[in-house]
């Protein structure tokens, strides 16, 4: 008796190992959930479970946090960072922020080149990267794109700026 009854639990974890191999934990769970429970009340399972990590989410993160993570992962940092400029300061104030935040890097970079190179190489990169651009684009549409560049610059910042 003793060994019939040890011949049948192992089949029987042989056919669980099998399955559980086979649909992977997860799916042996809702299999075993819905036979025993049945489809509804698995759905409100799953939903009161889910339910519960985001209350616990919302009381530990807070609200706020929370929602700036929904935001930081459906839109991406840049995205809120633009956003909250937008709403916080205004187009033009954020569009003149983004320019400064642009012109600080630009000008740490191009120390920093400047250390590493030093001044003649940096000024040989330069007119190699000038001249790489003119022959690619052509003289016209270099000038057109520096124009435009000034104009938004002084659009935005004004004469005096």
């Amino acid at each position: 008796v003793v060994d019939a009854v040890v011949v049948v639990l192992v089949v029987v974890l042989v056919v669980v190992l099998v399955v559980v191999v086979v649909l992977g934990v997860v799916d042996v769970v809702v299999v075993v959930l819905v036979v025993v429970l049945g489809v509804v009340d698995v759905v409100v399972v799953v939903l009161v479970v889910v339910l519960g990590v985001v209350l616990v989410v919302v009381v530990v993160l807070g609200v706020v946090d929370v929602i700036v993570v929904v935001l930081v992962v459906v839109l991406g940092v840049v995205d809120v960072v633009v956003v909250v400029l937008v709403v916080v300061l205004g187009v033009v104030d954020a569009v003149v922020v983004v320019l400064v935040v642009v012109l600080v890097v630009v000008l740490v970079v191009v120390l920093v080149v400047v250390v590493v190179l030093g001044v003649v190489d940096v000024v040989v990169v330069v007119l190699v990267v000038v001249l790489v651009v003119v022959v690619v684009l052509g003289v016209v549409d270099v000038l057109v794109v520096v124009l435009v560049v000034v104009l938004v610059v002084v659009v935005v910042l004004g004469v005096v700026d």
